[in-house]
């Protein structure tokens, strides 16, 4: 989201101008994941846990921007029925609402996965909107397809934007639909794979002997004259028994490398990959689509922009 949100980078031809912003605060508690940015960004990140982050050590923003988990939300049935959280992990919503309540940003952004617009028999989702408005914004959503803006992955997402100001607001569009962009799996593949990506031929009988036999030409072996499916963050165990994509290729199957999924999620080229691959898979598949940020951030720019120019 850091690197969409800044703009400033090139990938599969097209440019994506630096946009008016800066980083001023990142936060992570997982180390592997503050490593790769921190390689990646002037500004460093913080390895803090959210829920022990007081607001006054929240520099002064105008968007706030990030992620939580989906699948810990439980609603409690009282009346009106409230949301709560399963595990410690749902936590994380309500800690950026928090953050919002007390710093009051002009705008946030929070993505998720689609699974969040059913999660809990589709009664937590409009919970969430009530949480977001109840911070002081007016709140719009949005499912978007990655494949639709130049990314080479059919990856659906729920984008949650609120501003602060109903002019704003009003103002706001979702980025349109960029017919005629499609970007291939072919267009962002390696030459001359290593042999460790590929799976033996013990794995490959073993999946044909199976009863998911079926399945290994519905979404696993990816065709490279389309969008890749979705890339998640456990590539790194990833086998023919799973639903993860996976490549067919010289007669071979094979997961895809690090660097084929930094660009199947648009990172450019001058991304710095180091360090363990598992943590890389990680990393990559946890992440928004930096092109697809891009076009969110310009469009919320532009509303800011017209509001302030009325």
């Amino acid at each position: 989201m850091d690197l969409g949100a800044l703009g400033g980078f090139r990938f599969l031809g097209n440019d994506y101008p630096k946009n008016a912003t800066s980083v001023e605060l990142s936060t992570d508690f997982d180390p592997s994941a503050i490593r790769i940015f921190n390689e990646n960004f002037a500004h460093k990140a913080l390895l803090r846990d959210i829920r022990e982050l007081h607001a006054s050590e929240v520099p002064e923003h105008d968007i706030l921007i990030g992620g939580f988990p989906c699948q810990s939300f439980s609603v409690a049935a009282t009346n009106p029925p409230r949301l709560g959280y399963k595990d410690i992990r749902g936590q994380l919503f309500f800690e950026m609402v928090r953050i919002l309540s007390e710093k009051k940003p002009a705008v946030f952004v929070a993505e998720n996965v689609k699974g969040l617009l059913s999660a809990n028999g589709s009664r937590a989702f409009p919970l969430v909107l009530e949480e977001f408005k109840a911070a002081g914004y007016f709140v719009t959503w949005k499912v978007l397809n990655a494949s639709h803006f130049g990314v080479p992955q059919k990856r659906e997402r729920v984008f949650l934007v609120g501003f602060r100001d109903q002019g704003a607001f009003e103002k706001f569009k979702f980025p349109e639909l960029r017919g005629g962009n499609v970007k291939t799996l072919g267009s962002v593949l390696q030459v001359d794979v290593p042999e460790e990506y590929f799976f033996s031929a013990r794995a490959v009988e073993g999946m044909k002997n199976s009863k998911n036999s079926k399945l290994m030409n519905k979404g696993r072996a990816q065709p490279a004259d389309q969008p890749c499916n979705t890339v998640g963050a456990h590539l790194a165990k990833v086998s023919l028994n799973s639903t993860d994509p996976v490549f067919f290729e010289h007669g071979k199957y094979r997961m895809f490398t690090p660097r084929e999924v930094a660009r199947i999620q648009s990172f450019p080229e001058a991304f710095s990959l180091e360090g363990p691959k598992s943590q890389l898979y990680r990393g990559l598949g946890n992440a928004v689509a930096p092109v697809v940020m891009w076009h969110l951030t310009r469009a919320i720019l532009l509303a800011l922009d017209a509001r302030i120019n009325e």
